[in-house]
């Protein structure tokens, strides 16, 4: 299945049906006088955020959505019916943006529905024009016209950790050895084009980890599109971040990535984070921990030694990332019992 985390649809409620002008023709009621109905009320546009969505592909290949309009009103006073909703079906982690990116109109962090256009009303038919002066109205309404728009949809991952870095970081290699993800390794940079998301079970416990493209220098601008991979780990808990042990410069690679999550805002800079020197396996024990000193002397934080390839470190990093994600629950006294009192 193909990845698309953004789209572009015109939307439209339904217009509201016109009421009717008619008038009560019965054997032995000379003055029946008007009887028409009012229409039917237009269709409303729903969005509905469901479970087994991770992708906004369907979108590419359609973008115009409209509601039915109400029908007309009929003889007899009777009302016309109402157009259908149309429900529109999103992921989890959804947002609605204005036609110019500016507004959040809806955010769909939880599986709900919301009505967001509303269809119009019925317009009304000639019996509810009938007064002491006009006996014998022709005059109806044509229905109310329903609400369009132009809308951004913009799907933002939903995950408790994001794996950052540069690109060949080795964030892949890690997502397979914790997960079932299946991402696609490769000794090139960008082998990762699109979020991964995959489930980790460690020591009795499971979350959400989310595997982003790497990033380069103007990411939080644009540049490789990372500006929109970056919005997929605005809602993670915790950060773990990858340095390429292997490569040129490993604390200017993290400073590189810092100054991107700085740059982009939302409050990625102020997200725990956990680093990571990855591909240790390839360093002799002397040089990893020459790194590993110099790296959290420029970070300022603890870094742990990691190879997602041999499994060197796997266990202290997952156990570092449930400590953020899921704090065990304090322990209580032993001199309570079970209702909750305590001796005095």
């Amino acid at each position: 299945m193909h990845f698309l985390d953004q789209a572009k649809i015109f939307i439209r409620s339904g217009q509201g049906g016109p009421g009717a002008v008619s008038f009560r023709r019965e054997k032995f009621i000379e003055y029946g006088g008007p009887d028409g109905g009012n229409g039917g009320k237009g269709g409303d546009i729903v969005f509905e955020a469901v479970e087994g969505l991770n992708t906004l592909i369907d979108f590419r290949y359609t973008q115009h959505f409209k509601a039915q309009r109400g029908s007309g009103g009929a003889g007899s006073n009777r009302t016309g019916p109402g157009g259908r909703d149309l429900v529109i079906k999103v992921p989890i982690g959804t947002q609605v943006l204005s036609d110019d990116k500016e507004h959040v109109l809806a955010d769909f962090t939880e599986a709900g529905s919301r009505v967001f256009l509303r269809g119009g009303d019925g317009g009304r038919g000639n019996m509810s024009y009938k007064s002491a002066t006009n006996r014998a109205p022709r005059q109806h309404g044509t229905g109310w016209p329903g609400e369009e728009m132009w809308v951004w949809l913009r799907l933002k991952l939903l995950a408790d950790a994001g794996l950052v870095g540069l690109p060949n970081a080795g964030k892949s290699t890690f997502i397979n050895a914790v997960t079932n993800a299946k991402a696609k390794v490769g000794d090139y940079p960008f082998t990762t084009v699109r979020p991964q998301l995959g489930v980790v079970s460690h020591r009795m416990r499971e979350f959400v980890i989310a595997d982003i493209p790497g990033l380069i220098e103007g990411a939080a601008d644009g540049a490789g599109i990372g500006d929109r991979f970056l919005g997929h780990i605005e809602r993670c808990r915790v950060l773990l971040h990858l340095v390429d042990a292997h490569g040129d410069d490993p604390v200017a690679a993290y400073h590189t990535v810092r100054t991107e999550l700085e740059n982009y805002g939302a409050g990625l800079a102020e997200k725990p984070e956990i680093i990571a020197l990855n591909k240790a396996d390839l360093l002799d024990e002397e040089l990893t921990e020459a790194l590993t000193a110099e790296l959290a002397e420029a970070s300022g934080a603890e870094v742990l030694p990691l190879s997602g390839a041999t499994g060197i470190g796997l266990d202290a990093v997952l156990d570092r990332l449930i400590e953020v994600i899921a704090p065990p629950a304090p322990e209580q006294p032993d001199d309570i019992d079970e209702e909750g009192w305590s001796p005095l």
